[in-house]
């Protein structure tokens, strides 16, 4: 592995927890061989006092709410002292960590590399175009010296790779960045290579537009389009809390996500998914909803979450407020910002509402529960998910639609959610003090001027139905269920084609098909004896009534049945949120001082 020099002299801070002096950590990542898909890392420690040193690195990465073991992607592990070629001795005491037998030794020197091929918002990808690396993924941290100043330099594989991040570049010192902590340098995520970078100013601070890839982005609109969300954002919270902000936008052939960070977002973005308005809506919801973040849960965060502990799951029941009220937001920020019209949002909300009432695991897991359970779930999901679980972004952002309501109603839209943000962010923001679920229950409370004692019960410990149709007619709306246009007895599959077969993906608890006996995963071949595809069940279904008995035909594992499965009424196919044919004047002004500020 080629060696190159890391310069020292940083400024130590005192470490809060020790008298001695503070070691120097420094950090350079190589690339030599982009193809390859590996990272070369080498970790420069000074001013080491202790016979024994630990390393670790993180099993996780804030905002991501998954136990990912970035450590199985690390290999070719040495440490040597600075001085010597000669190995230190080391053992490695559990899955993420690796102690080092330092005695008189005080300048150690660990390189190692990581294997990078996962394009994602929370991963690290390195080919022959760019790399791009998040700091939990690539970096170890010293336990103990958490606080530390940590210096990373890098070493680009060509002339003409750039590199970009939110953290500040050393002055006289080309590609070396200087992180306070390791907080922040896991907040920090670095792209390397020839993207484009667009700079913009909005309220007087910096922001870039850093894009990786090739699509159909219109640059020009989507910089425009998103001055508009960060005015429209600062100007609910009464500012931007930072000097320069950094958009990392990646085109892929696939995906769709974004990770927050404290002054930085990264995006990704399926590279041809501009040019169609309801593409393009989806991509500017992201932006609001990232951005969004750099408040709500940066700095407005659970007292859970207010120290990071890189080692184990951080838990907390109050993701749905970090998630679920964003999410709320990103799609009222792009309306208010002028966007997109009202039409358009309510289209917008009544898929939301579809795809929160369309999910039986609404009525099985509390949203407290939700949120305290994202380790092993939301990111976990199986065949049977939906009938067990529901999203805290999802039912987070339906309940937060509700109070937004509730208040809005009972002060004549005079107060707001907005008001309930504002309170959070004086009272825990601005000096980043974590809050506790009872704290956040009083502030909602004291903006509502009402005792929720009732309501979080009901909708965010329990598991009673969202009163949705209630609150939206207040303002003038209608939740309407859609039928298909030739309704069809309810079956109680999603399915697909597969390999030219129509492959069974989800059973409906409790629906004719799962009191019948069918199971994901099983492969659909006959209605009544006569070959059925894809494109023909629903048709085929169109031939009976609900109450009918009909014979399905399919292989379970690799072996042949035929289930006797009795249809129900047909069900819904989606909601529809609509303007009531003749609102009163109440809901006239109310709709009119929610929608049209």
């Amino acid at each position: 592995m080629p060696t190159h020099d890391i310069i020292f002299g940083m400024n130590p801070t005192k470490h809060p927890q020790s008298h001695k002096s503070p070691p120097t950590i420094a950090y350079l990542v190589a690339m030599p061989s982009p193809a390859s898909h590996l990272f070369e890392i080498t970790l420069e420690i000074g001013n080491w006092r202790s016979p024994v040193l630990d390393l670790k690195m993180p099993v996780w990465t804030p905002g991501s709410y998954l136990v990912r073991e970035y450590s199985r992607h690390l290999q070719d592990f040495t440490a040597t002292a600075r001085d010597s070629s000669l190995p230190l001795p080391s053992r490695k005491l559990s899955k993420n960590h690796w102690q080092l037998s330092t005695k008189d030794i005080t300048a150690i020197t660990i390189r190692y590399r990581v294997f990078a091929n996962d394009l994602s918002v929370r991963t690290n990808h390195l080919d022959t175009t760019h790399g791009y690396f998040n700091g939990a993924a690539l970096f170890f941290y010293l336990p103990g010296w958490e606080k530390q100043r940590i210096r990373v330099k890098i070493a680009t594989p060509y002339p003409h790779w750039q590199v970009t991040t939110p953290l500040p570049e050393l002055e006289g010192s080309p590609h070396t960045f200087e992180a306070e902590n390791f907080d922040t340098l896991v907040d920090s995520p670095f792209e390397i290579g020839s993207h484009q970078v667009y700079n913009f100013e909005v309220l007087g601070k910096s922001h870039q537009l850093a894009i990786w890839g090739k699509g159909n982005a219109q640059v020009e609109k989507i910089i425009e389009d998103t001055k508009k969300i960060i005015a429209t954002e600062a100007a609910l919270y009464g500012g931007l809390p930072y000097d320069r902000y950094l958009f990392l936008l990646h085109l892929s052939y696939q995906g769709f996500g974004g990770l927050e960070h404290k002054n930085c977002c990264s995006l990704n973005y399926p590279r041809f998914g501009f040019r169609k308005t309801e593409q393009y809506n989806r991509f500017m919801q992201l932006i609001a909803h990232e951005f969004f973040h750099l408040w709500n849960i940066k700095r407005i965060r659970p007292k859970a979450l207010e120290e990071f502990d890189y080692d184990r799951e951080n838990y907390t029941t109050s993701l749905w407020f970090c998630e679920g009220v964003t999410s709320y937001y990103d799609i009222v920020i792009p309306l208010r910002a002028k966007i997109y019209d009202i039409p358009t949002f309510l289209e917008i909300l009544s898929k939301e509402i579809s795809r929160f009432l369309t999910t039986p695991g609404r009525k099985v897991q509390p949203l407290h529960e939700s949120s305290f359970d994202a380790w092993i779930k939301l990111y976990r999901r199986d065949a049977h998910s939906d009938n067990s679980q529901i999203s805290y972004y999802l039912k987070g952002e339906m309940v937060s639609l509700v109070l937004d309501l509730l208040i809005r109603f009972r002060h004549e839209n005079r107060r707001s959610l907005d008001h309930v943000m504002k309170q959070m962010w004086q009272d825990f923001g601005k000096d980043e003090i974590g809050y506790t679920p009872s704290q956040l229950q009083a502030v909602i409370e004291s903006v509502a001027e009402i005792d929720l004692t009732d309501f979080f019960a009901c909708y965010i410990y329990g598991t009673d139905e969202l009163p949705l149709a209630q609150y939206l007619s207040n303002f003038g709306l209608e939740l309407s269920p859609v039928m298909e246009k030739e309704p069809v007895p309810y079956l109680g599959i999603k399915a697909k084609v597969e390999n030219g077969s129509y492959k069974i993906l989800f059973v409906t608890a409790g629906s004719p098909a799962a009191v019948a006996g069918i199971d994901p995963g099983s492969e659909l071949l006959a209605l009544d004896g006569i070959r059925v595809t894809a494109e023909q069940l629903n048709e085929r279904l169109g031939n009976y009534r609900a109450g009918d008995t009909v014979a399905i035909t399919l292989f379970q594992g690799d072996e042949l049945k035929t289930l006797a499965v009795t249809l129900a009424e047909s069900q819904p196919s989606r909601y529809q949120v609509v303007t009531c044919t003749h609102p009163t004047g109440s809901q006239k002004q109310n709709f009119a001082g929610w929608l049209r500020q």
